[in-house]
């Protein structure tokens, strides 16, 4: 069995730098909690996307097992367009009611969920056995999850919280069980 912590990142301050925006000063105190969290957890090895805001919210527990973060440049968040989206809502709707569609410069959800599942079953091949969290951000992680069992949806993305955290119990590369061990910590 291996276990995957997937860990949405918490609160951030918007910037238009996606790659270097930073916690907020809630999103830093709930990242302390996501360390609280996971420390009974035997933790073995963290990941995280290479975007600040989810290393900041794992990098707790890296130090507390004294691990280096490896990041893998999959699990970074799905880029929706290259230019800003009028309407949020309205732009990632499209994109889950199409999974082939893309906004211009954008992901589908089918491609970005082609990346995130390559990464995940390449962390399942590596880390066997073992426990591994994951920093990443919630629209790739939900197209991940809905990979291996369609109830994870853009219902369930709406529901997510910042941080999240779901612990994904896998005999080999078959999701056997998913718990949510928190949401907004």
């Amino acid at each position: 069995m291996t276990t995957i912590y997937l860990v949405r990142h918490a609160h951030s301050y918007y910037t238009p730098d996606e790659i270097n925006r930073p916690l907020s000063e809630k999103g830093l105190m709930d990242a302390d909690a996501v360390t609280d969290c996971l420390k009974h957890e035997n933790i073995h090895a963290v990941c995280s996307s290479p975007y600040k805001r989810a290393v900041q919210t794992v990098e707790g527990i890296a130090a507390y097992i004294e691990k280096e973060i490896e990041l893998i440049e999959d699990f970074k968040e799905r880029t929706l367009t290259v230019n800003p989206a009028e309407n949020f809502q309205k732009a990632i709707t499209k994109l889950w009611k199409d999974p082939s569609f893309s906004w211009e410069g954008g992901e589908s959800n089918d491609i970005a969920q082609k990346r995130g599942v390559k990464a995940i079953k390449e962390v399942l091949k590596k880390y066997r056995g073992q426990n591994v969290v994951i920093g990443t951000h919630g629209n790739i992680m939900v197209l991940i999850m809905n990979d291996f069992d369609s109830q994870y949806d853009f219902t369930f993305w709406n529901q997510l919280a910042m941080p999240d955290i779901f612990k994904l119990d896998f005999e080999g590369d078959s999701l056997k069980q998913v718990k949510r061990l928190g949401a907004s910590i």
